[in-house]
Formats: C-alpha cells, sequence, structure tokens
C-alpha cells in the first residue's frame, strides 16, 4: 500500500504539490483497466446547468460528463489546450478567437464544432430569462459570438474582459450539446439530461440518491498535456449521496467504497492512520467567512460591523474545530488566490477594542448581558451554509465569541423551507456565509458584486427587499478587476479590493477553505482541476 499522503495548502507551492505528487504517481505505474468506481458524495447535485456548477456536488459530477474549452493546469495555473487547440486575443482582450479540436462529438453522436461552442457561450454569456437559465458569473461584458468556420469561433465583449481565458477553463464553461441546452433550468438537474463530450457517460439516475456513469468508448480529446490520453481507465463511476459523515468514512475503512469527498477534521487522523491518503485540495478563493448585509440598520454602521470582526477568534474556531488542511484567513482570499494580499493585520482577535467599539456606537449592555439601543437588542440570525465544512459548528463557536461582547447570534438550520428567502431579506438575515472558489482575480467580483452572487446585497442587485445600500466605490474595483488588461495593475486591484472590504468590514474571513477527501489505497491516478473538484479520466482501481 502507498505510505500517507496529507497535503497541507498554506501556499501555491504547497498546493501545486498536491497535483504533481499525484500526476507522479499515476506516471511511475502502469493503470489497470476496468472496474467500478464508488465514490460517496455528502450531499445530492442540485443542477447541472454549468454556470451553476460552483456547488461542489454539481462540479464534481459535471467534472466528469462535460470537456471544456481550456484546461487550467493546477500545478502552474497556466491555461493550455483542450477542446481548442490554440487561440488568440486582440491586445485590449474584446475579442478573443478559438480554433476548435476537429473530431469531437457529444456523446449523442452530435459535433462540438464552432457553432456548438458558440451556442454555449451565448447562453452563458448571455443567459436566457425564458428559460431560467442565468449569465455565467466566470464571463462578463460578454456581447456575441460569431463563428468564422466549421472549427473557428470568435467571442466579441462590450469591454475589456481579461479573465475569460481563464474563464473558458472552469467548471462554469462544461460544454454541452444543443439539446441540453434548449432545456429549462428546471430540467437540468435529472442528470439524465446532461448531454457532454466527457469521458464519462451518465446511464442512471436514482434523483437525490445516486448516479451512475459508464466510461464513454470513443473518448480521444482529453487535455492535450495530460498522461492520460484516449478513454478512461474504469469501467464507470458509482456516485452515492451519503450525508452521514461516519457512514462515508466508515465505507472507505471497510472498503466498501474508493473514494469519499467532505472528509471532516476529526475523521482525518484514522484514515491516515490506516494508511488511507487524504486530499486537501485547494479552492484558491474567497475564503470561508460572514457577509454582512449593511442594509440591515443593526450592522449599518462601520463600528459595528467592525467590533464583530474584532470579536471573532479564527485562531481558536480553527483550532477547536479543524485540522492544519485549514489555514486561519489572512485576507479576504486565500494565500494561493491570484492577487493575494497579506491583511492579517486587520484581523487581530481583540475583543476589549470590540466592546470600546460597540459603546462608542451606542450600545449598552442589557440586563441579560445582550446590547440594547433605542429600545432594540444587538441581536443577529444567520443560517447554516450545509456545503461548508462544520459549518454549523463553527456559527455556534462565533456565537459563544459574539455573546463575550453582548451580541446574540442565533444559528438557523440550513435546510430550513424559509432559507431562501430569507437570505434575500437583509432585516431577516443581516449575515450570510460566503466562500467561492475560482483561480482568477475576478472570484471577488463573484462574491460581491450585486449582479453576480451579491452576498452584502446590494440596490439593484439579487433582492427587491434591499431599500438603500449600494456601494459603488467597492462595484467600480470589482468592475475595474473584471477589465484591466495590465496583468500587474489587475493583481494590484484584487489587493485594493481586498483591503477595502476589510476596512469596510464588510467581511469577517475565518479559515482557507479546501476540498478534503479520502481514497482508498487501491486508488491510483486521481487528478483534481484548478479549485479542487476531482477528475476520474486518468483514475485506475489497483486489483486487491
Amino acid at each position: 500500500m502507498p505510505q500517507r499522503r496529507l497535503f497541507t495548502l498554506s501556499s501555491l507551492a504547497l498546493a501545486s504539490g498536491l497535483s504533481f505528487i499525484v500526476a507522479g504517481q499515476a506516471a511511475a505505474e502502469t493503470a489497470v483497466k476496468g472496474g467500478t468506481l464508488i465514490y460517496l458524495e455528502q450531499q445530492a447535485h442540485t443542477t447541472l446547468y454549468p454556470p451553476a456548477g460552483g456547488f461542489y456536488p454539481n462540479g464534481g459530477l459535471l467534472n466528469q460528463i462535460t470537456d471544456k474549452l481550456t484546461w487550467q493546469n493546477p500545478e502552474t495555473l497556466q491555461v493550455e489546450p483542450w477542446i481548442a487547440d490554440s487561440w488568440s486575443s486582440n491586445a485590449d482582450k474584446t475579442e478573443y478567437t478559438f480554433h476548435i479540436r476537429p473530431g469531437v462529438t457529444f456523446s449523442d453522436g452530435t459535433p462540438l464544432d464552432a457553432n456548438a461552442v458558440a451556442k454555449n457561450f451565448d447562453v452563458y454569456g448571455l443567459g436566457d430569462k425564458t428559460r431560467r437559465l442565468p449569465v455565467s458569473e466566470v464571463i462578463n461584458n460578454y456581447d456575441r459570438s460569431e463563428v468564422i468556420d466549421a472549427q473557428t469561433v470568435k467571442f466579441c465583449f462590450k469591454k475589456s474582459s481579461p479573465g475569460f481565458l481563464q474563464g473558458t477553463a472552469t467548471i462554469g464553461s462544461g460544454l454541452v450539446s444543443l439539446s441540453t441546452l434548449a432545456r429549462n433550468f428546471d430540467q437540468l438537474g435529472d442528470a439524465r439530461h446532461i448531454i457532454g463530450s466527457g469521458p464519462f457517460v451518465v446511464s442512471d439516475e436514482k434523483l437525490g440518491r445516486e448516479v451512475d456513469l459508464v466510461a464513454r468508448k470513443g473518448y480521444q480529446w482529453g487535455p492535450k498535456n495530460l498522461t492520460q490520453q484516449g478513454p478512461a481507465n474504469l469501467d464507470g463511476i458509482k456516485i452515492i449521496v451519503t450525508p452521514e459523515d461516519s457512514v462515508r468514512i466508515g465505507a472507505l475503512l471497510a472498503g466498501q467504497a474508493d473514494f469519499i469527498r467532505q472528509v471532516q477534521a476529526y475523521d482525518e487522523k484514522q484514515a491516515s492512520e490506516q494508511k488511507f491518503p487524504l486530499y486537501a485540495a485547494p479552492t484558491r478563493g474567497v475564503n470561508d467567512s460572514l457577509s454582512f448585509r449593511p442594509d440591515n440598520p443593526l450592522v449599518a454602521e462601520l463600528k459595528v460591523r467592525q467590533a464583530l470582526l474584532h470579536a471573532t477568534d479564527a485562531r481558536q474556531i480553527v483550532d477547536t474545530l479543524f485540522s492544519e488542511n485549514y489555514p486561519v484567513a489572512t485576507s479576504v482570499i486565500a494565500k494561493s488566490a491570484a492577487g493575494y494580499v497579506d491583511l492579517s493585520a486587520s484581523l487581530n482577535y481583540d475583543p476589549a477594542r470590540a466592546k470600546t467599539l460597540l459603546d462608542e456606537a451606542g450600545w449598552r449592555p442589557g440586563s441579560d448581558g445582550i446590547r440594547e439601543k433605542a429600545g432594540k437588542k444587538l441581536a443577529l440570525t444567520i443560517y447554516e451554509s450545509l456545503p461548508q465544512p462544520q459549518n454549523k459548528e463553527v456559527l455556534q463557536l462565533i456565537a459563544q465569541q459574539w455573546k463575550q461582547v453582548g451580541v446574540q447570534l442565533t444559528v438557523k438550520a440550513g435546510d430550513a423551507g424559509s432559507k431562501t428567502l430569507d437570505n434575500l431579506d437583509p432585516l431577516k438575515t443581516p449575515l450570510t456565509v460566503s466562500e467561492v472558489g475560482r483561480a482568477d482575480p475576478d472570484v471577488i467580483k463573484s462574491m460581491f458584486y450585486p449582479l453576480n452572487r451579491d452576498a452584502l446585497l446590494q440596490k439593484g442587485g439579487s433582492s427587491s427587499k434591499v431599500q438603500q445600500f449600494r456601494d459603488d466605490k467597492l462595484n467600480a474595483l470589482l468592475v475595474n478587476i473584471s477589465t484591466e488588461i495590465d496583468p500587474a495593475k489587475r493583481l494590484q486591484l484584487a489587493g485594493e479590493a481586498q483591503r477595502y472590504l476589510l476596512d469596510n468590514a464588510y467581511v469577517i474571513p475565518v479559515f482557507e477553505e479546501p476540498q478534503v477527501f479520502a481514497g482508498a489505497p487501491w486508488l491510483k491516478g486521481l487528478r483534481f482541476e484548478a479549485v479542487g473538484r476531482p477528475s476520474f479520466y486518468g483514475a485506475w482501481l489497483e486489483k486487491r
């Protein structure tokens, strides 16, 4: 059995090392053909419309059944050929031309040619309100496509779009057949409706419980720089939704599963002790954080938000609940993210300062210890985020920390029926859990821009409930990141955005969130794309 491999991700070099070691292992041994991999997933996928693939169960499935125009090398973060053989752009990044690899087909036999690529990005870049298909958050300023010939397509943008090339390598840009594009959003939750060109094809699904994939026999167009070429090694993959953490780890260690996602920190030790490799794949984006909704009068004042930032002890949270795979956040984005700046000096835990700030803001302790002002208590509500690791426990610990400075935080269940609507109402949810992965500076815009994820709930964004709050200076910074064509200036703008978000205490970063998986010792050739989703294309099962 192979030696234990436990990866920490506190730097880009170490994060890159994960991909290198796994790839090196695969190259050193001869792959075994055949077998079905049993993969236990914590949650069921919700939709397989590629631009909504950011939810990890969605992306983990899309990564097996769709291909992308380009491939972002997880070791170097360079964009390399995949379905596109080559590409070029004009100087101001308002036009990109891609030359499509010949002979590629979707699993229904239809061609993946320039026309299909153009149709995909017209939908992803513009959305389709009649079918409820939202615009992709990785595509900015999209105007139109032009099919030059059968294998050449040009994309035109209203403004410079320097992040578009990297965007073509993300889960949100997985290519699907024209019949899939013709469906409405509600139909795209059924995996059997997703026709991609990837190395695996959906053969069956029990909605909410299981998805079965089989290898596509004629597959010949993986990323050009991968060692693996031709069809996948595995015969298939069985993805089984297994919500209970103890059941997933127990099944893996008992040899009943080959791979599991969302290994909780408290289960890491027993996996490593039994020589089951752990994979802490980086997400390289906005850290696991709390974001304020300043339209709520309780958190509208800067001093209140600053107080709560300094009342949060991220080190205690990590030391209590997590392992070395979860570095304490030192900025809005992870150390391995593009444009990261170290702002740890702005994130120091200082309860005395927090109390002083609350006093200055006019919030005085009441008879029960909870601060009051003008007859109102400083009592806040937040919903648990089920995709985030141990999020309920994280929020409960934060609630204990805040209580020490006189602030009440009520944590509501993540599966509550009222959650979706309440999260769009700043009066009901003055805080939300935020995190998003992408190896490009545009990830900051994706999280906070009102027309993207709108974590702060700004006027003109995703919620009609917002009455006043809008920060045009922040929004201008975010737009500038997405349009600046000078790479150095773009990274500088990303740094300015991080500083601005913390200077205004809009967000409380807690830890850098990896995706922690565990595999059986007999699972070989596993890879991860640039933000932590597994790829089973080159994976194989050693005979036992």
